[in-house]
């Protein structure tokens, strides 16, 4: 039993893949099979699968037709993106003026990516149909039975459930996800913008927006490198100060001493309960320069003039930051209140048996325990800490005093890609700024969680 075990995994992964490749069918297919190169379908109906094969024929015809109609069409106006204007041309017999269809840049983009998205998936499509046409061949020559199309539409309900339940998903992935992306990053290569009337037809850019973006001398680079340094001071600050702060507290109740524990949890969440865009407008309207906070103080005779919470702009990242914390410390005390309740209490025993205090068991055994367990969460945090749109759209706006035209000393890189794209229709450039935040972001989290004992050690722990 054991020598057969030990010989799996020995064995060579190309030990376990099916026999029925491309290359196989290309090289050792009949006539059948090879005429499945240009028919798809042609060596299932001729292996006996005639049900498939229509299928699979079916398949091409509709992607032919496409392609003929309008596919062709699309791909070939890829490269210029369009050049007819729309023009305007009176019609005599109306008595008025008409406007002539031009082209759409944008449709164009999109209408052209979508069409190589399709080519891309019925090429797909076409070595599976090559490798079923082999499959049914090699059947066939053993003298085995060949499925039909019926016998697969019940493995799909059967063995091939996986692949019944996974397709509508894959589908909307593509389809909501990666074809959207897609089209976001072909835009951050062209002039798509309200400048000189790009909005309608626009042309290919190469670089030249990733160039001025990250340019120190553009008043568009240095906004961007300046609200990138705020955004990572931001998610820094947020992400330790609510870990630090959640620890802190969740050790705190879960003490043997602490009485009404759940009570306390309780008044703690009560923040999360309420939805978060009503706390934020009301925490806004209280530190206005004449909201409740400033009223008060000048009426106990604190201060002579409202503060400028809001105003200043290191006030105002200061009060971002704090009033962060009062939406985000509970979901870290419950991750913290579930790690801290699972940690072995042997381990404490045997610490307290050997004289250690209360600081020396935090460092050696709570610390280290919740760090390995919480660092991915962390990585999560920090990633939404980038993308918290939210809390500085509620709070701030991005304001105050503008850095360069387009943002404020308290943007972070996602609000002010709201502002270039909604309000100023600076799509190439917001394009080119998202395709950074996601280079960032993707670098950190996988370097991070790769160097980080949850990653190394996974049974560091058990």
């Amino acid at each position: 039993m054991s020598k057969g075990i030990s010989g799996l995994f020995t064995k060579k992964v190309s030990d376990f893949a099916t026999p029925y490749t491309l290359g196989a069918a290309v090289r050792k297919g009949d006539l059948g099979t090879r005429l499945s190169l240009v028919v798809c379908g042609a060596g299932n109906m001729l292996h006996r699968q005639v049900g498939k094969g229509i299928l699979f024929l079916l398949v091409e015809a509709a992607y032919i037709w496409f392609m003929i109609r309008s596919g062709i069409y699309n791909i070939s106006m890829l490269p210029s993106l369009g050049w007819l204007e729309q023009e305007e041309v009176w019609n005599e017999a109306k008595g008025i003026f008409e406007y002539t269809a031009g082209h759409q840049s944008i449709l164009i983009l999109l209408y052209g990516v979508v069409t190589i998205f399709l080519t891309a998936m019925f090429v797909v499509f076409w070595r599976g149909c090559l490798k079923s046409a082999y499959k049914a061949q090699c059947l066939q020559a053993e003298g085995k039975h060949v499925p039909g199309l019926r016998e697969d539409i019940r493995e799909l309900f059967n063995s091939n459930l996986q692949k019944l339940l996974m397709t509508v998903p894959l589908l909307g992935i593509v389809a909501f996800t990666v074809l959207p992306l897609i089209f976001m990053i072909s835009m951050a290569f062209t002039n798509y913008s309200k400048l000189g009337d790009h909005l309608v037809l626009f042309d290919w850019v190469g670089l030249a927006n990733f160039k001025k973006v990250l340019s120190f001398s553009d008043s568009i680079g240095q906004t961007f490198w300046g609200v990138l340094g705020w955004t990572i001071v931001w998610a820094v600050c947020a992400t330790a100060f609510n870990y630090i702060l959640g620890m802190i507290l969740a050790i705190v109740i879960n003490r043997k001493g602490t009485r009404c524990k759940a009570f306390w949890r309780f008044c703690f969440m009560l923040s999360v309960a309420i939805p978060q865009f009503v706390s934020l407008l009301i925490i806004r309207t209280m530190f206005n320069q004449d909201g409740i906070v400033n009223m008060m103080l000048k009426q106990w005779g604190l201060i002579s003039s409202s503060l400028p919470f809001f105003s200043n702009a290191t006030w105002a990242r200061i009060m971002v930051i704090l009033i962060n914390l009062w939406v985000g410390i509970p979901y870290t005390m419950m991750q913290a209140t579930g790690i801290l309740q699972n940690i072995p209490q042997e381990l404490y025993e045997s610490a307290r048996v050997d004289g250690a205090g209360p600081v020396v068991t935090f460092f050696k055994i709570t610390l280290p325990y919740m760090m390995f367990v919480m660092t991915p969460y962390l990585i999560t945090q920090f990633t939404g800490n980038v993308n918290n749109f939210n809390v500085i759209y509620l709070l701030s706006g991005g304001n105050p005093t503008p850095v360069g035209s387009t943002a404020g000393k308290t943007d972070l890189l996602v609000t002010w890609l709201y502002k270039l794209t909604v309000d100023q229709q600076y799509y190439n450039l917001g394009a080119v700024i998202g395709i950074l935040t996601f280079v960032v972001l993707a670098i950190v989290a996988l370097v991070t969680y790769h160097n980080t004992g949850s990653y190394k050690d996974e049974e560091g722990f058990q």
